[in-house]
């Protein structure tokens, strides 16, 4: 699939979307998830863009495609450039091997579409 397919920004929208049943069953859960996430993510030794970066990698080796989807567009969002996420990438295949390293090319559809420099 090329980058004007949208699977990426598909994948982005149905993780978005994945937690609305969650919401519904349990309004606390989803709240602690997203006061985890937020204060995981914020500026501390390591930047915002950097641990956004390091989620990158760490959803290849995952092999979860709406998660490259979500941190990808976020690490855009701080700044990160194609060719910060594209090593983040790279390294996730070195330390995932094949199984890992057939997921940049989700990596290279999501800077495509949401438009890393």
């Amino acid at each position: 699939m090329d980058e004007k397919s949208g699977e990426m920004k598909e994948s982005y929208m149905e993780l978005k979307r994945s937690f609305a049943p969650i919401i519904m069953f349990d309004k606390g859960y989803a709240r602690a998830f997203m006061e985890l996430e937020d204060e995981t993510y914020k500026e501390g030794a390591l930047s915002p863009k950097i641990k956004r970066l390091m989620s990158v990698s760490i959803s290849v080796i995952l092999h979860c495609k709406y998660c490259i989807a979500f941190h990808v567009k976020e690490a855009i969002e701080l700044g990160a450039t194609r060719k910060e996420i594209m090593e983040s990438a790279l390294l996730a295949g070195t330390m995932g091997g094949g199984p890992a390293a057939v997921y940049i090319r989700h990596v290279i559809d999501a800077c495509n579409e949401f438009g890393a420099e």
